[in-house]
């Protein structure tokens, strides 16, 4: 029996498609350390775990469909905490993570053949998402060399075209760690107004800004709420990726009737999860300071490590957990597969996401990586230098072909 050609044609993750490989090179007794994947390795809250812990009720049943009352809360907690007083229940949506945000939010904004304007490298999910719901992804070009920031009004509305629905902006980046500047998002929300489009903002490492704050697209909200989309999780903030909390946020009333029928028609999202998630109240203020300067400092020794690397190039990441890092190889997907299948030092080796599968446009991104850096110090010390003398021994291997 045949499959569809829609799921023929969807990309497979960068981040995950090398994972049998990783599985057979653990199944050889190999240590592998895990760069290719964002899964933090930071302590959940207590207060969250115990919300798990202590689950009683003797049913597990649907949550409402929107959401449960009490996590709603919780979340509108969160965000008028944050300055944003003007934001209602009625304006979130829980998703099962922001990946079904980013689904809800393509179906009911867009028809096939439709078109939404990002900015590559971007996260490589947004490929499958598009494909899914029988969209175009068009890529608007950012370089390694500035950061991964924006290109001018000119390149980015030359992009436009009658089919162009919206723009998707991950701010901070994903896999860049490039946290854009005040006039960035300004630019982004005039362009979006002025051509009738949504601006859709995907803002799960809001927090981890290290050098600037980050300019949150509900910044502009209360006075447009018509166009802007705002996709949220609590996934990296509280160490919750397994829980698969996303929210779905915009003042549009139509747009948020129309996601609640995509809502109603998958149920709902877990109960118990939502339970857990509904401690975000709970958590102190220290924990997000103390996980901020925990990613900083691993940021400041992997930018400094991997510049110490001959041919190694990358920007300095300004948030988030990731960075783009272009390597002194032609292939950097043939390098990470090497890595995994015939590199090992006392019998240890290391896993990086290769770079293409970030971008739409063919032949780019060929020699980069990304790298996730949700590793302690130690760990990432030592997968620098597996990647170093990875690095080393392949230059060799690619010397004699």
């Amino acid at each position: 029996m045949a499959v569809s050609e829609r799921i023929r044609n969807l990309p497979v993750s960068s981040i995950r498609k090398l994972i049998p490989i990783s599985n057979a090179t653990k199944a050889r007794g190999v240590k592998v350390y895990h760069l290719n994947i964002g899964d933090p390795d930071i302590r959940t809250p207590q207060v969250m775990l115990d919300a798990l812990r202590n689950w009683s009720n003797p049913v597990i049943k649907y949550a409402p469909s929107q959401g449960t009352p009490e996590f709603l809360k919780a979340c509108l907690s969160y965000y008028h905490k944050l300055g944003f007083e003007f934001l209602e229940t009625s304006d979130i949506i829980t998703t099962v993570g922001a990946s079904e945000a980013m689904t809800f939010a393509f179906l009911a904004i867009t028809g096939v053949d439709d078109e939404i304007l990002t900015f590559e490298p971007f996260y490589s999910n947004y490929s499958v998402v598009a494909g899914t719901t029988g969209i175009k992804l068009v890529a608007v070009p950012t370089t390694l060399q500035n950061g991964f920031h924006l290109p001018s009004r000119e390149v980015i509305e030359s992009r436009i075209t009658p089919r162009t629905k919206a723009i998707l902006l991950c701010n901070p980046g994903n896999p860049t760690g490039t946290v854009f500047r005040r006039d960035e998002v300004e630019l982004l929300v005039k362009i979006a107004k002025e051509r009738n489009l949504y601006l859709i903002s995907d803002e799960p490492y809001r927090e981890y800004a290290f050098d600037t704050k980050t300019v949150s697209i509900l910044e502009f909200m209360k006075d447009s709420p018509q166009n802007l989309i705002l996709l949220d999780s609590l996934s990296k903030r509280y160490s919750l990726c397994g829980a698969r909390l996303g929210m779905f946020i915009t003042r549009n009333t139509s747009l948020i009737q129309g996601v609640m029928k995509l809502a109603m028609s998958r149920l709902s999202g877990g109960i118990i999860d939502q339970a857990v998630g509904t401690k975000l109240t709970e958590v102190s203020d220290d924990y997000i300071k103390e996980v901020i300067q925990e990613y900083k400092q691993r940021r400041d020794f992997l930018y400094n490590a991997l510049k110490s690397i001959p041919g190694v190039d990358l920007p300095i990441p300004e948030g988030a957990f990731y960075v783009m890092v272009s390597l002194p190889v032609r292939d950097a997907d043939h390098f990470a597969k090497w890595l995994l299948e015939h590199f090992t030092d006392n019998n240890e080796t290391v896993m990086i996401a290769p770079g293409q599968g970030f971008y739409n446009t063919p032949g780019v991104g060929m020699n980069q990586v990304r790298i996730a850096y949700v590793l302690n110090i130690s760990d990432l010390k030592r997968s620098v230098e597996l990647l170093r003398k990875g690095l080393e021994q392949y230059s060799k291997v690619q010397a004699k072909l």
